[in-house]
Parts: C-alpha cells; sequence; structure tokens
C-alpha cells in the first residue's frame, strides 16, 4: 500500500468514522465539555475582533467548499455558471475570506498565549486546534498561484477532478486514483483539512453542531438578585 493511496483512498474514511462516532460518543458522554469554552468572562481585548474575522471567515469558506466540491457541476450549469466562472469566484472569495479566516486565527493565538488569564484556563487542544487550522487556512491559501494559473490557462480540470473526488468519498466508493496528477499543493490542504474532521470531536469546535438551532433554542438562564441585608 502506497502513501498516496492511504491518504486519499483510507484515511477519509477514518477521518468520517471518528468524526461522526467520536462527536456522538463525546454528546453521549461528556455533554458538560459540549461548549464553546468561550474565554470573554476573562478578557475581551481582541476577542471580538479576532472571532469575528475567523467565525466569518471559516464559516463562508465552509459553505464556498461544499457548494463547490460537494453540489454537482450540472447545478451550476443550471443557474448559467460555466466551470470557468465557477473557478474564478472560488479563487476570489477563497482570498478574501481566506485571509479574514486567517488573521482572525492569529488573533485568538497570539491572544490566547500572551493573555495570562485565558493563557491559564486553555487546554493543550485549545492552544493546538488553533495552530492547526493556521497551517490549513494557509495551506489553502498557497493554492491560489496553481488555481489562478489554472484559470488563465482556460482549465478549471483540477477543479472538477477534486469534486469528484469529494463526491466518490460521500458516495463511499473513493476513487484516490483521481487525484494522481493533481499539485501537490492541493493534496496538502486536503490532508490539512481531513485531519481538522479528525480532530473536530477532541477540540471545542463541536460545539459548531450546536449551532444555531441549538443555541436558539436554549432554555434561558435565570439570574436572581441578592437581597439587600439592612
Amino acid at each position: 500500500m502506497d502513501l498516496h493511496y492511504f491518504l486519499y483512498g483510507i484515511y477519509p474514511y477514518i477521518v468520517l468514522a471518528v468524526f461522526l462516532l467520536g462527536s456522538w460518543l463525546r454528546f453521549d458522554y461528556a455533554q458538560y465539555s459540549w461548549k464553546s469554552d468561550s474565554s470573554q468572562l476573562l478578557s475581551k481585548r481582541y476577542l471580538r475582533l479576532g472571532s469575528n474575522l475567523f467565525h466569518v471567515g471559516v464559516l463562508v469558506l465552509f459553505l464556498g467548499h461544499f457548494a463547490g466540491l460537494v453540489m454537482p457541476v450540472e447545478l451550476w450549469h443550471s443557474l448559467g455558471i460555466s466551470d470557468l466562472t465557477h473557478q474564478w469566484i472560488a479563487i476570489i472569495a477563497g482570498t478574501i475570506f481566506g485571509m479574514m479566516a486567517l488573521a482572525g486565527a492569529i488573533i485568538l493565538l497570539i491572544r490566547r498565549l500572551t493573555n495570562s488569564r485565558v493563557k491559564a484556563t486553555s487546554r493543550f487542544m485549545d492552544i493546538f486546534i488553533l495552530i492547526w487550522l493556521i497551517l490549513t487556512l494557509l495551506a489553502g491559501l498557497s493554492t491560489l498561484p496553481a488555481s489562478i494559473h489554472h484559470a488563465y490557462e482556460n482549465d478549471p480540470s483540477v477543479m472538477l477532478v477534486l469534486g469528484e473526488w469529494v463526491q466518490s468519498g460521500l458516495s463511499l466508493q473513493i476513487q484516490s486514483a483521481l487525484l494522481n496528477e493533481v499539485d501537490w499543493v492541493f493534496k496538502i490542504h486536503l490532508f490539512f483539512g481531513l485531519t481538522v474532521f479528525l480532530l473536530f470531536p477532541f477540540s471545542r469546535l463541536v460545539h459548531i453542531w450546536s449551532a444555531p438551532l441549538g443555541y436558539l433554542m436554549r432554555a434561558y438562564q435565570i439570574v436572581r438578585r441578592k437581597p439587600r441585608t439592612l
């Protein structure tokens, strides 16, 4: 078994199993840890800026990847969007929101490492997952020169192959051979992105499962004033 087949033919299924089973087990056995563990009460400095940049950037990137890789190309064609136009949309949106997410993640990491109160309450995974997300974002941004080159050459084939590979994995018939000729920068980004889902059940990222409906449907917190004493 070669490394390429393992990483892009077997590893995705390991990731999917850990992602789903791990999330379920954590919710079932460790519900008190199922939270974002916000450090806002400890310090608000730079939190709003970093958190907003990161969350907006990551959410748009996730939706963009879903639309670009999971949705069939025929749907884009039915909307009048060609493969090449689709690729340019991905390049422009990926640049803008990738930079936003990266800036936010760096701000949050620096804050977590330099603020003594926040650092004292941070777990290893809190810091590690931020570092891994930053590496994943950097790997994603590093694919832009290759994507732009392909777009200028009027060649959206790599984007289409990546989408076909993702769809083959979701149908449980993954075809690692599809990635044989894909540029190595895309493969590195895929590995880092897959590993985010592997780490997901062991990090604070699990709170994503509860958003937005879980947060909108939460019961109100009851706060009672302490009675005055004369």
